[in-house]
């Protein structure tokens, strides 16, 4: 008895430790997130007045990154908000070091996935800028395509952030395309694709819906996208009372009704919930992430019910959620089986439903392939159907193959 108290004294005091250690690391982190963050806020003030032109790049820097095969710099753009004011997004462009071709270097627009509201956690604006890219921006500069990255509009800028608002996240992205061309070293051409992860896959998939009709002047040859959030009222009922909901819901209850004015808020939230949302959404992923688990362990949930219970969110969800592309837009969509997050299921439903609808879209299931590393996974087969988009080739149709997982909930 006395060794087992010995070694539950001696466990404690490890954890102890632990946790002091990690205390201090993480305010040593702060401290240093902080300083970086005020250095760059100049970089990120938007002008006044905002110019009207989109695309116009306000300013431009290089990034302190090695790209192989290219370049990287840091950028502000104009892009607008729904209503058409002017508003401006941070982003990233990688140009390659070969010659441009005559007509332009292809353009390809990534979108990232949920990160939190947080400056330091846009891609621009953190310590390592293509930690979601690493598996394709050398294939993509090796190409000869130029990558042009929104961080969208409020993220890292002045906000409000439209988290999941395909009418604010199709222009940050198309405004992206533009803001390349506007850039003389990037030689970028009219003709660009979208490759987006999470909620930027919700960006590209709906860039093939509304992108054409809102830049007739550029070309889109296709869109693809890796664990996607699509199916966003199956989601949503999956995930409202977990530890997802957490992290996706306060994002949510922060930014939808700067689109939607009239969603109760108040009414579905938990007196948790009330007293957390914002500040939960202001911080990045892995902080929120942690404390999200744990509330989920203490059995917390950020709703009081299900917000699908309320018509307002029902309708709102289902206004957002893509209707089936039409035959002539080409989709890839590559989706993990061991996803979490955007649950495998949800999207077995999308294949079901857009193969029945005619659309020409090539699927990718993942075994064993989580939410974080469906990008990096995925990365190469997307990088392969975009060069055959590019080239005009045939686009294929995986419409054959059933899903591995059964599209309905279990």
């Amino acid at each position: 008895m006395r060794f087992v108290r010995i070694v539950g004294i001696v466990t404690v005091a490890v954890v102890v430790a632990a946790s002091l250690f990690g205390i201090a690391r993480l305010g040593a982190n702060w401290e240093e997130n902080r300083a970086m963050q005020s250095s760059l806020d100049p970089f990120y003030a938007p002008p006044d007045p905002i110019p009207s032109e989109l695309g116009t790049v306000i300013r431009a820097e290089p990034l302190d990154i090695e790209v192989a095969g290219g370049s990287a710099q840091r950028i502000l753009y104009v892009s607008e908000r729904p209503d058409g004011t002017r508003a401006v997004s941070g982003g990233m462009i990688f140009i390659p070091d070969s010659p441009a071709p005559p007509e332009g270097r292809p353009v390809v627009a990534w979108e990232h996935g949920t990160l939190g509201m947080g400056d330091a956690c846009v891609p621009s604006r953190s310590k390592n800028p293509i930690a979601d890219m690493f598996t394709f921006v050398g294939p993509m500069m090796d190409q000869g395509w130029v990558i042009v990255a929104t961080d969208y509009v409020g993220l890292g800028t002045p906000g409000p952030n439209q988290y999941l608002i395909a009418q604010s996240e199709v222009r940050d992205v198309v405004n992206a395309v533009r803001a390349a061309q506007k850039m003389p070293e990037a030689a970028a051409g009219n003709r660009y694709a979208t490759f987006g992860h999470s909620q930027g896959g919700h960006a590209s998939i709906w860039t093939g819906h509304l992108g054409q009709e809102y830049a007739p002047e550029l070309e889109l040859v296709g869109v693809a996208a890796a664990a996607p959030a699509l199916n966003l009222s199956e989601i949503a009922s999956a995930q409202w009372d977990t530890a997802v909901g957490w992290v996706i819901g306060s994002d949510l209850v922060e930014s939808w009704p700067t689109y939607y004015p009239n969603l109760p808020i108040d009414s579905i939230l938990s007196r948790a919930g009330r007293s957390a949302s914002a500040r939960l959404a202001a911080e990045c992923i892995k902080e929120s992430g942690l404390e999200a688990l744990a509330r989920e362990k203490f059995g917390q949930q950020i709703f009081a019910v299900n917000p699908l219970t309320d018509q307002a969110w029902s309708d709102a969800m289902l206004d957002q959620t893509p209707p089936v592309m039409p035959a002539d837009m080409p989709v890839f969509i590559a989706q993990g089986t061991a996803d979490e997050v955007v649950l495998p299921w949800p999207n077995a439903m999308i294949q079901e439903r857009w193969c029945e609808g005619g659309a020409t879209v090539s699927f990718l299931w993942m075994g064993d392939v989580n939410h974080e590393q469906a990008a990096h996974v995925s990365g190469p087969a997307a990088v392969e159907w975009i060069a055959d988009r590019f080239a005009g080739r045939p686009a294929p149709r995986t419409c054959d193959v059933a899903p591995p997982v059964a599209p309905r909930r279990p």
